[in-house]
């Protein structure tokens, strides 16, 4: 696959030269760029209004079978776009080898299509902070070689295959396990806004999944939270493993008093059925290692108390 079709369907781009940066690393590894300037529109906080970056998701149905569509970044916006979205269309053009990608925000592309039509998409690297990261200075950071290893191994052979030494907190129990399931997630506030909506997926699509998460400028509190919310609608309890990612860029306070992210988890963990086990360390979500995961795929899954291995084909 040489062809990346990049669109915009959420926030603005803060920076020009980031996705300028990204264009120009990817034209150097051998790829053709498409709709370049997507990157340089802007409505209020939006990359576009409402009906363009409508109007460039729905020509996604005419992507050729060599073709990755690449979000340029997340924010907010797609969710504004749900419901004039062509979802047959668009899976017509993914079953005929097309291939779309992003995160963050673009969690709810990724969510909407598995609950309306099944197909599977990419939640991965995105042009501007993956590929076109800057430094303080502004110069280009260069990507990271295993988010584009993983990347490659995506889009060129379609799989999934990682494996970490990540220690693991199973309740002071030495578990072991080997399971399989749909493999679905992504950013845990967007997917916990989805909830309820027809464009969540439904209990059939997801029951016995292996569900991941990630978020970033989310304190602690708020993360568990929306973990509860999951948790009490029944949605966690369903799940034949749940896999955390990177949850960045936040702040503890004074009056934290030593709650964080750890004990926010550890009391997730501590409702959760024994048999179902939350596992740390996915190298995913917003950072620069990240692994691409195929939204709606079966994948394995094995663990233990030293780490994990994850695979998928599609």
């Amino acid at each position: 696959m040489k062809s990346i079709h990049l669109i915009a369907p959420s926030g603005a781009c803060l920076d020009s030269r980031s996705p300028a940066n990204g264009i120009d690393w990817l034209k150097r590894q051998g790829f053709s760029i498409s709709n370049e300037a997507c990157a340089q529109r802007i409505h209020q906080r939006f990359a576009g209004t409402d009906i363009e970056r409508l109007s460039e998701l729905n020509q996604l149905s005419q992507l050729s079978p060599d073709s990755l569509a690449m979000a340029t970044r997340g924010g907010y916006g797609l969710q504004r776009l749900l419901p004039g979205i062509k979802w047959d269309a668009i899976t017509k053009a993914i079953q005929n080898g097309a291939q779309v990608c992003g995160h963050s925000d673009f969690t709810v592309f990724h969510l909407a299509l598995l609950a309306k039509t099944g197909a599977i998409s990419l939640a991965g690297p995105m042009l501007n902070f993956d590929f076109g990261c800057l430094d303080d200075q502004g110069g280009l950071i260069e990507p990271s070689p295993f988010m584009w290893q993983h990347f490659q191994n995506a889009i060129e052979d379609r799989k999934l295959d990682i494996a970490t030494q990540h220690p693991q907190n199973f309740l002071g129990e030495s578990l072991q396990g080997l399971t399989s399931g749909i493999l679905w997630g992504g950013n845990l506030t967007v997917l916990a806004g989805l909830v309820g909506t027809p464009y969540f997926p439904s209990d059939k699509q997801i029951s016995g999944g292996i569900l991941f998460l990630e978020d970033v400028n989310e304190h602690p509190y708020r993360i568990e939270r929306m973990l509860m919310q999951l948790l009490d609608s029944g949605i966690l309890s369903s799940q034949v493993a749940i896999m955390l990612g990177g949850f960045s860029a936040y702040r503890l306070y004074e009056n934290d008093r030593g709650y964080n992210l750890n004990a926010a988890i550890e009391m997730i963990r501590q409702r959760l059925p024994k048999a179902i086990p939350m596992i740390t360390g996915l190298p995913f979500g917003h950072q620069a290692d990240k692994i691409t995961l195929p939204v709606g795929a079966r994948a394995q899954l094995s663990y233990q108390s030293s780490g994990f291995a994850l695979t998928a084909s599609w």
